[in-house]
Formats: structure tokens, C-alpha cells, sequence
């Protein structure tokens, strides 16, 4: 089993298992993210309407359970730490229930279809928060090194992006080998090979890290306090406005990429070639986030500039499709992948 060496170091075995933690998640979470709309309108049947009121209502069931489950983590105690248990049990449970989530009757009646679809939405929502959020604080828990922390994370990062680039590029051909006779048999059939991956990742990753760092008990703190020192916070505020706009812009592109590609393109294996032409930059970007920005004296101003050019590149590409263009639109594809990654 991988650990932390006197001196703060971690293996890089465990640094690698690490990132193949990110890469379970991805394989499932970036499936959801990027197919779940377009499989929940066009083959379970369920009205674009009742699909976009799920989806907003599960941001504040996400709101709900994050800090419950991260309590919970926290209060944890075993013999494997507080919180690889969780990466061991949520993960086998939380892939059931992503088969389960594509699992599709279109012959249903439409109040069926939207009852099975928010239950097995919010629960599958509620499983991912179970292994993400405490995989999320493992790296803190393996060592306390800064520049250790800073590794593990960025194997965590180029791990996550090469997963979601293999991700995007092989699923739109495996959803129509496998679904060649019918559309719910290709989605559900790719649900239970990415569910195996989610798994097999998450026990990898915690059988090869190991928590080293003694976390103390977390002081309670009253809602209400914490609310005043929130609203004083001024430059929190101000990166929570960021991070609702980055969410916006995130998961808003990756739940319509692919109708684009679909109805406005008139084919979607151009989701595929989009896929290959910003998996390099992605790969780069993740890779040199940590050293460059430990050399910058200004985070916040270069990750301004760098959502400015991630802006200009976007807007940019309302001027060019992948048909008639197709040099210029994916390249200032990758270059928008580019900059997004620095925000």
C-alpha cells in the first residue's frame, strides 16, 4: 500500500492511484454531464421542459447533501482513515445507480418516466457526492508537504483530462456500436461498462494512497456565523459570483455540445472530432497549471486574463461551424479548452 515517508513524501504510485480516482469520476460524472439530457429527451422520451426543471432543482439537492455528506466524512473513524472507506463502499453502490439512471422504458406514461427519472437522478446525484467529496479531501490527508499536495494534485488534474478527452471520443461510437438495433440498449449497455470503470478506478485509488495526516476535529461554528463571515467576505463573494458563471459556462457547454453537433451540424460524430482536437490542449493546460502559477505573482489578474481569452476564443466560434470551416472551428476549440483550464 502506498503512504506518506517520513520527510512528506508520497509514492508515485500513490500519486498515480490518486489521479485514477479523478478518472472514475469523469467516466462517470462527464457521461452524465454531457449525454444524460440528450438520452433523457430523445430515447427515454421525458419533455425538454421537466428535463431543465430536474436539472435545476438537483443544484439545490446538491447544495443540501454536499455539506451533510461532508459531516459525515469528517465523524468518520476506521482502521482505513475517515475517508478511503467511503471511496470503497459509495463507489460499487453509486455505479448502480448510473446504470440505473439509464436504464430506459419509453413506453412508460409521462408521469412515470419523470418520477423514475428524479429518483434516480437525485439518488444517483447524492452517490457521486458520497464518493466525491471525501476522494476530494484524501489529497489533504496524505501528506502535508505543499509541494507533495500540489503533484498529487496535478496528476490528479492531467489524469482527469485525458479521461474526459478518451471519454468524449469513444463514447458517441460505442452508443451506436451498441445501439445499432435501439438507442436505449447502446446507452445502458456504455452505462454499465463506464459504472465498472468508476468502480475499479475508486478501489485502485484506495488501495494504493493512505491517509498519513492526522486531521483534527473541525470547530463547530454556528450557520449563522458563518453566513456574517460570508457576507463580509467581499473577495469570496466575488468568487462565488466566478464559480456560478464558470458552472454556467461548463455545464451549459456540456449538455448542449452535442444537440449542436446533432440538430444544427446534422451529424453527431463531429462531437467526436471536437473531442480529439481539445484533448491535447486539455492535456497541456493541466499540466502546466501548478508550475506557471507558481511563478506568477498575481493569480487572480492571470486567471482574469485568461477568461477574457477563453471569452474572446468562444465568441469567436459563433463566426465558423465544423462543417464549413472545420480547421478554424476546432482549432479555436482547442484554443478555448486552452485558456478554460486556467480560470
Amino acid at each position: 500500500m502506498g503512504g506518506e515517508s517520513k520527510n512528506g513524501k508520497v509514492p508515485l504510485i500513490s500519486k498515480i492511484a490518486y489521479g485514477f480516482g479523478d478518472v472514475g469520476c469523469n467516466f462517470s460524472w462527464m457521461f452524465v454531464s454531457n449525454f444524460l439530457m440528450i438520452f433523457y429527451t430523445d430515447v427515454f422520451g421525458i419533455s425538454m421542459a421537466a428535463v431543465s426543471a430536474l436539472m435545476l432543482f438537483s443544484r439545490f439537492w446538491d447544495a443540501i447533501n454536499d455539506p451533510i455528506v461532508g459531516g459525515l466524512t469528517d465523524k468518520t473513524k476506521s482502521r482505513w482513515g475517515r475517508y478511503r472507506p467511503w471511496l470503497l463502499v459509495a463507489a460499487p453502490i453509486t455505479a448502480i445507480l448510473l446504470v440505473m439512471t439509464f436504464w430506459a422504458r419509453p413506453d412508460w406514461p409521462q408521469n412515470g418516466k419523470i418520477i423514475y427519472m428524479v429518483i434516480t437522478y437525485c439518488l444517483l446525484v447524492l452517490g457521486y457526492t458520497c464518493v466525491n467529496i471525501p476522494y476530494g479531501t484524501l489529497c489533504g490527508a496524505m501528506t502535508q508537504d505543499i509541494d507533495e499536495r500540489a503533484k498529487i494534485n496535478t496528476s490528479r488534474s492531467v489524469a482527469a483530462m485525458i479521461a474526459i478527452g478518451v471519454l468524449n471520443i469513444i463514447t458517441v461510437p460505442l452508443l451506436s456500436k451498441f445501439g445499432s438495433h435501439s438507442a436505449k440498449t447502446g446507452y445502458l449497455t456504455v452505462a454499465v461498462i463506464y459504472g465498472c470503470i468508476f468502480t475499479a478506478c475508486h478501489f485502485f485509488c484506495f488501495a494504493k494512497t493512505k491517509e498519513a495526516v492526522i486531521t483534527p476535529e473541525k470547530e463547530k461554528i454556528s450557520v449563522k456565523i458563518q453566513l456574517k463571515a460570508v457576507m463580509q467576505n467581499r473577495p469570496y463573494l466575488l468568487a462565488l459570483v466566478g464559480q456560478i458563471l464558470f458552472g454556467f459556462t461548463l455545464y451549459g457547454r456540456n449538455a448542449d455540445i452535442l444537440y449542436y453537433f446533432t440538430y444544427v451540424e446534422g451529424n453527431a460524430s463531429y462531437y467526436t472530432t471536437y473531442s480529439m482536437c481539445i484533448i491535447i490542449p486539455s492535456i497541456i493546460g493541466a499540466a502546466c497549471f501548478q508550475p506557471l502559477f507558481r511563478k506568477l505573482n498575481n493569480k487572480g489578474r492571470t486567471a482574469s486574463l485568461f477568461a477574457l481569452f477563453t471569452g474572446i476564443s468562444m465568441l469567436s466560434m459563433f463566426f465558423f461551424n465544423a462543417k464549413e470551416s472545420s480547421a478554424i472551428f476546432y482549432a479555436l476549440s482547442g484554443l478555448t479548452q486552452f485558456f478554460f483550464l486556467w480560470i
